[in-house]
């Protein structure tokens, strides 16, 4: 049985966009495995049984060459036949080179041609089709023959086992209805530009919680969105404080993922928590300010997506360079509310 040795993007969002590819690495009937820094690991475990996950904690930055020459002889140990780079970075290809693995495919870039035996030319940053194609498009050099039988249905689907859905249900005992969870993920990773306004999202869970006596809302994201959760949550009305739970930082990305896997509803910026709803098929409502939706879309049915396309955006900056912040401040809750009922009624229509 081939070996294939897939290294994965650094972001949880470009993780789950990886999953097609990797879906179709397993139909070739490869054995899988993922080298993953450990803030994505949770992703790929959440993907299928079959792929081993080996973390690798580099520090941001930093070359750590003999770390990755320790690394590459354990890669090597394990007779890898494949390796399929997917970070655009020079630092991402030298394990499988220093391990020796005999076929490496990934797209050009930052000198990457002498290292790759098979490569894509890298299209320029705003012209790159959708991250799914991306990425997928690495098979038709991996396999050529898989390329006229990619599937039609591209969405990244993940899976998460009841087991891990029973572990996270202490951390919901507080809450009157923990069925009816809806999670409010306030934050992005890649900056300010990204980020719906903590008024909006204040304003988006008071309405949802009129609106459904049995909502649950709950607040998810990393240790960095805590500052703009407790923003959010002390701004809404106190009569809600018992239906109301802020998570940020409090969880782990496997918890967060089961917890993603049970929700009734999602409201998020563009980041990494919106693609875990979208691969879960729930109900969703995605604000898009920086960014580009058509380049990293929540890809499923029943998500949808709020984007002015105003003049200035997308700008994909970190920061609005003009100060003001209109593509995201003038998605107002209303709209939000609205759009996000559309998509539940969506999925109960089925």
């Amino acid at each position: 049985m081939p070996h294939t040795l897939i290294i994965a993007p650094n972001w949880i969002g470009d993780a789950v966009m990886s999953e097609p590819l990797v879906r179709n690495v397993l139909a070739t009937g490869a054995k899988v495995s993922v080298m993953a820094t450990p803030w994505v690991a949770p992703v790929y475990r959440a993907m299928s049984e079959l792929i081993e996950v080996i973390e690798t904690n580099f520090s941001h930055g930093k070359l750590e060459l003999s770390l990755r020459i320790e690394l590459a002889k354990m890669i090597r140990q394990q007779g890898f036949n494949d390796a399929i780079i997917l970070p655009n970075s020079w630092k991402s290809i030298l394990i499988p080179w220093l391990a020796k693995i005999p076929r490496r495919y990934g797209y050009e870039g930052e000198f990457r041609s002498f290292f790759l035996t098979k490569s894509l030319p890298n299209p320029p940053k705003l012209q790159r089709p959708p991250m799914v194609e991306h990425y997928l498009a690495l098979a038709t050099i991996y396999r050529p023959d898989l390329f006229d039988n990619l599937p039609k249905n591209l969405r990244p689907i993940l899976n998460v086992s009841e087991e891990h859905i029973k572990q996270v249900k202490p951390l919901l005992e507080q809450l009157p209805n923990p069925d009816h969870l809806y999670i409010l993920a306030p934050g992005a990773e890649y900056g300010p530009a990204k980020q719906w306004p903590s008024e909006h999202f204040a304003k988006l869970a008071e309405f949802i919680l009129k609106d459904n006596l049995l909502a649950n809302v709950v607040f998810m994201g990393s240790p960095k969105d805590v500052p703009i959760s407790q923003q959010i949550t002390q701004k809404i009305p106190s009569q809600f404080e018992d239906r109301v739970l802020n998570l940020c930082g409090k969880t782990t990305l496997d918890q967060s993922i089961a917890l993603l896997a049970q929700a009734k509803a999602l409201a998020s910026n563009d980041s990494g928590m919106m693609h875990i709803g979208a691969a879960f098929g729930i109900p969703q409502v995605a604000f898009y300010g920086s960014s580009d939706p058509h380049h990293t879309p929540p890809l499923s049915p029943f998500a949808g997506i709020l984007f002015l396309g105003l003049d200035c955006s997308p700008c994909h900056q970190r920061k609005c360079p003009l100060g003001h912040l209109n593509c995201l401040k003038k998605i107002t809750p209303e709209s939000a509310l609205t759009e996000l009922n559309q998509r539940i009624h969506q999925l109960k229509a089925i």
